[in-house]
């Protein structure tokens, strides 16, 4: 629905649970068919989701390609495994069990509710719309209302080719997000902030609803000696700045090896300019910040340590210009909070344990970036951390490869997707055993004299 009363959200679910009941989306054919209607609806409204997220993100056209429309990925991917997905897994028995059968059947959850960020309006809503389509369920997807256009143009999109009774679009501000929280579903998954993560979390346990949350934090970048400096500088300075530093995965500050400092920063300052030229406003390769609000937000962050690249902004254009700080505190405020935007802090260590003791007292982050060709570093830094998903000597791409589960740990998330991982997500695991007829032996039935030594040497 484009707009609705939200007077009538309970008739919508209603109206899913009631297809849901129907058991069509529970055959893989039907599924299959969803998946290739929502490719093709991908594929015909190209340009007006270009447009929109022009329109709300400034954003580059490759990048719209790569990060959103190119989630037409996950389509594919899971059009290939489902029917090897759905089928029920066979798992062994022991011994004592030698006369039963065990398989494990995938089943859809039923209706869920998917609730999307600002920051990439359409990937991050289509995404687990293809977990929950391949899964078997009815969704009702909430776009961000701050990411105004890409919200209408996602709910004209599945207006127009999907019934409403199995998949609807709820447009609106926090009172649409609060009235939907209100309702019972069989899962909740949200992207987004921490904060707003605690909220969604305290209205499921109501129903004791199932929640995956996608958050974000702080990624550290650890930067070693090591390394082919060219290949890291562009590596991180794409990761940093594209969506203007708008990714729950961006590199949120930087571990450098006091040895190899300035020649990275050196670095930088040249591929900034190899990227968007001396004047980085004028480049239709830059996206701009979403909102006034979260502009005047990342502002208050140039306050702290030093400025040594970049720091130009404007606020009629919502621009910040690529920017890196030198002397930062780790008591500073932009090191308090996740950044979300054009602004990169280096922080320098003289010992990787610096590095890792620094990473190791803050909450767990979404991503954690090492370049470094050092093996033993590698397992170092593997063993002593932990984070939602770990890339070595590259950055955001792991969000990328489709069986890679893709999701956080402590502050940074609850659950994962991508892939298979996707369909599990949002199906229910359920375990059949079955016995057969030929034998029926009689040592667990009653009177029970005499059968304790026969129990216990199977137990032993």
């Amino acid at each position: 629905m484009i707009t609705t009363e939200l007077s009538k959200i309970g008739d919508i679910i209603q109206n899913q649970r009631e297809f849901f009941e129907t058991g069509k989306t529970k055959d893989v054919t039907f599924r299959i068919e969803q998946l290739k209607n929502l490719k093709q609806a991908i594929i015909e409204h190209e340009q007006a989701i270009v447009e929109a997220l022009k329109a709300d993100l400034h954003k580059p056209e490759l990048e719209i390609y790569i990060t959103e429309i190119g989630v037409i990925k996950e389509i594919d991917y899971a059009i290939k495994h489902i029917n090897t997905w759905t089928k029920p897994k066979k798992v062994p028995v022991s011994f004592d069990f030698f006369s039963y059968s065990a398989k494990i059947y995938p089943e859809p959850l039923g209706v869920v509710l998917i609730i999307g960020p600002w920051n990439y309006p359409f990937q991050l809503i289509i995404s687990p719309l293809v977990g929950a389509i391949a899964a078997g369920n009815c969704a009702i997807i909430k776009p961000s209302e701050i990411a105004s256009h890409t919200s209408s143009v996602v709910a004209k999109i599945i207006a127009k080719h999907f019934d409403p009774a199995y998949i609807a679009v709820v447009e609106g501000d926090m009172e649409a997000s609060q009235k939907l929280l209100a309702e019972k579903f069989d899962h909740i998954f949200f992207t987004g902030g921490t904060a707003i993560g605690k909220i969604i979390m305290a209205a499921a346990a109501k129903y004791l609803t199932p929640v995956t949350l996608e958050l974000g934090g702080k990624s550290p970048c650890i930067v070693d000696t090591d390394i082919n400096l060219e290949h890291t500088v562009r590596r991180i300075t794409w990761g940093k700045f594209i969506n203007a530093g708008q990714t729950c995965i961006a590199p949120d500050y930087l571990l450098v090896n006091k040895k190899i400092k300035k020649d990275l920063i050196d670095g930088l300052k040249k591929c900034l300019r190899e990227f968007y030229g001396d004047n980085p406003i004028s480049s239709l390769d830059y996206a701009r910040i979403i909102s006034q609000k979260h502009f005047d937000r990342l502002m208050n962050f140039l306050k702290d340590g030093e400025v040594i690249i970049g720091g130009e902004n404007q606020s009629s254009e919502r621009y910040i210009a690529p920017t890196v700080i030198d002397n930062v505190s780790s008591e500073d405020s932009v090191m308090q909070e996740e950044i979300f935007g054009p602004i990169l802090p280096i922080i320098e260590y003289t010992d990787v344990a610096e590095a890792i003791a620094l990473i190791s007292s803050r909450p767990k982050p979404l991503a954690l970036y090492l370049f470094s060709q050092n093996k033993n570093l590698q397992k170092r830094v593997l063993q002593e951390t932990s984070s939602g998903g770990v890339c070595i000597n590259d950055t955001v791409m792991q969000v990328g490869v489709s069986s890679l589960p893709f999701g956080g740990v402590g502050d940074s998330g609850i659950g994962n997707y991508h892939g298979k991982a996707s369909f599990d997500t949002f199906s229910h695991n359920k375990s059949v055993l079955q016995n057969s007829f030929w034998l029926d032996l009689k040592w667990r039935y009653a009177p029970y004299e005499g059968k304790l030594p026969l129990i216990k040497k199977l137990l032993g």
